[in-house]
């Protein structure tokens, strides 16, 4: 599914949850709604990527498969599993956020991610301009909020840490930083390893 441009005018705030969703389970739609209450976030779209550069192909699930799990954990409606990555043809996040902004002009994007994620980030290509031009949302899991919130990129991007409430307030600058925060939230136990570990062994 692409979603489809917005034709009312209106502009949108939306959260993308980008992943491998090898499978897509309930942690993912938890993190989505957490994310859509505390933005204040029109809709969250679940990103399935046709292959992530940072993981092996090994145990990956074919992408329809992954994208039809997506699909059972959406609504259709505010949360919305996607494949748009593909219709894309990006690979990178970086890519992928530049093609959907001009794309979609109208929509303010918020980058989900979870705290292992941020732990990561510095490994991803082009991260700064990642952080640079897309507002972040952070999200705990399990055994790596605290790290992530020590760690070198939250560090590296620590002045530009806002609460949640303000990280899409305010003024739309082309040469601002964009800013980044943490949005609290209990920790869902949800692990698509877990869940692929226990298909093998039931």
């Amino acid at each position: 599914m692409t979603p489809s441009r917005f034709g009312d005018g209106r502009r949108r705030r939306i959260g993308l949850l980008g992943g491998s969703f090898n499978p897509a389970h309930a942690g993912h739609r938890h993190v989505a709604l957490k994310a859509m209450q505390a933005l204040g976030l029109d809709q969250v779209w679940l990103m399935v990527s046709p292959g992530n550069p940072l993981k092996p192909r090994a145990g990956m699930a074919p992408a329809p498969d992954r994208l039809a799990s997506a699909r059972r954990i959406a609504d259709g409606r505010r949360v919305i599993a996607t494949d748009i990555e593909r219709a894309l043809g990006t690979r990178f996040t970086a890519d992928t956020l530049a093609k959907l902004r001009r794309r979609f002009p109208r929509a303010d994007f918020v980058f989900l991610i979870g705290a292992d994620n941020l732990v990561q980030l510095p490994r991803w290509k082009s991260w700064r301009r990642i952080a640079h031009a897309t507002p972040l949302a952070v999200l705990p899991r399990p055994g790596w909020t605290r790290r992530a919130l020590h760690g070198a990129a939250a560090s590296v991007l620590r002045r530009h840490r806002c609460p949640p409430g303000a990280l899409l307030a305010g003024p739309k600058r082309a040469t601002s930083h964009a800013r980044w925060c943490y949005v609290p939230a209990r920790e869902h136990a949800a692990s698509a390893t877990a869940i692929r570990a226990a298909a093998l062994h039931p």
